[in-house]
């Protein structure tokens, strides 16, 4: 669990650019470099908004600086296409407005495809996660079917919002108390607020839960079964080439090994996929 010194730094630096990724050094894949839109090109470089509060998946190190599997995923997709990734550190549901306006030519963020996201970006499907719930530890385990009455931790623009929202009806439909929505730009805010007793659990995407469970010193337990697996997506803007490009890179760094090697040492192996589709979302 980070500290609130750690946090506090975090937020000092949102929204500033982050120094530029160091790129592994291998053979361009020309098909997939032969994608990248002409501005890219010319500039060399990828601006790429990313949500650094959601480890492992993403966050910053001691000195600022971008981490995470899916930032090292994404370092070898640059280094495929001949590019660097400058990574922009954003709060999660400014992200994709953002690449709508042509302010990041990419979002990384552990963003589940859906079709309602498509309608607005376009995806590189490189990966699939499910919904994972966590309480207490101490207490019996929260049940996600029967969480009725119960405030649940959430962050904000997130798939889970929803989730929650559509359990909360349920609740309702069935004259039983809703679930109150607590919800927080920064996903350790989310877990904090299970550890401290403001909500009686959290959901997440489950490398995050699963992560913030790991890290909580004992505070925190998995509750109920990972539900909800859905496709993971970069994000890029509607009917750019540079989807296409990503993909294809993905594809490359996939055959050479690189793709299965990030996945394994971040121990998320059982998420990895290998058809590399464009807008996979199921709903």
């Amino acid at each position: 669990m980070k500290s609130t010194k750690k946090i506090a730094l975090a937020a000092s630096i949102m929204a500033v650019a982050l120094t530029f990724a160091q790129t592994p050094s291998f053979a361009v894949g020309s098909a997939a470099a032969a994608q990248i839109p002409a501005s890219v090109k010319k500039s060399g470089v990828l601006t790429v908004g990313v949500d650094t509060t959601y480890a492992p998946n993403e966050s910053l190190d001691k000195n600022g600086k971008a981490i995470g599997w899916e930032i090292n995923l994404f370092n070898a997709i640059a280094a495929d296409l001949g590019v660097k990734a400058n990574y922009v550190s954003a709060n999660f549901d400014t992200i994709i407005p953002a690449i709508k306006g042509g302010k990041y030519d990419v979002g990384v963020s552990s963003f589940t495809d859906t079709k309602v996201r498509e309608a607005q970006v376009d995806f590189a499907n490189y990966f699939v996660a499910g919904i994972q719930w966590a309480s207490a530890a101490g207490k019996k385990a929260v049940d996600p079917n029967n969480a009725c009455g119960l405030t649940v931790g959430v962050q904000t623009g997130t798939t889970e919002v929803d989730d929650v929202k559509a359990k909360s009806a349920d609740c309702v439909k069935a004259g039983k108390k809703p679930i109150t929505v607590l919800s927080f730009d920064d996903q350790h805010l989310v877990n904090n607020s299970v550890s401290l007793g403001r909500a009686q659990a959290l959901t997440a995407d489950s490398p995050i839960t699963e992560d913030a469970v790991a890290h909580s010193g004992g505070k925190l337990q998995l509750a109920g079964a990972i539900y909800g697996n859905a496709p993971y997506g970069i994000a890029t803007a509607k009917g750019s080439t540079l989807v296409k490009a990503i993909s294809l890179a993905l594809q490359d760094i996939y055959k050479n090994g690189i793709y299965g090697k990030v996945l394994a040492k971040a121990g998320v192996t059982p998420g990895a996929i290998k058809s590399f589709t464009i807008n996979g979302a199921t709903s």
